[in-house]
């Protein structure tokens, strides 16, 4: 999830899916930031590519549709951005901190489009850019 000041990135993080699961709440830091009207809210397309990967492997602890995901955070004035080639070559370009190569996507969208990423995941602190770890 990304967030931005009237183009606040709210990008994708792992405790937004864990949040729509039903497994973990919001934490209070994150919820005053999607809270504030100042912020914009986004989402990455990869991250919904990361759902339907994990949903089409059958795991039995994974049973979130990224349609249905997707059309929520639409719902919820969230808006979408797609990948682009710039963003492929920064995480490219990035130092080889952590291996998820969409986390590292994540990363590369927020530094491409100014945007501050928030994320619950402590091995993402490392890397430049605004990176809130809540």
């Amino acid at each position: 999830m990304f967030t931005k000041r009237k183009r606040t990135c709210r990008g994708w993080s792992n405790w937004l899916l864990r949040a729509a699961e039903g497994g973990r709440r919001i934490p209070g830091k994150l919820r005053k930031l999607i809270s504030n009207e100042e912020h914009a809210l986004f989402f990455s397309v990869a991250s919904l590519w990361e759902i339907a990967i994990k949903a089409g492997l059958g795991r039995p602890d994974f049973t979130l549709d990224a349609s249905v995901f997707r059309r929520l955070l639409i719902d919820n004035g969230y808006t979408e951005i797609a990948i682009s080639g710039s963003h492929v070559i920064t995480a490219n370009s990035l130092p080889p901190l952590h291996r998820d190569p969409f986390d590292r996507l994540l990363v590369a969208q927020a530094i491409s489009e100014g945007f501050t990423l928030l994320t619950s995941d402590p091995a993402l602190a490392g890397y430049p850019g605004d990176i809130v770890i809540a």
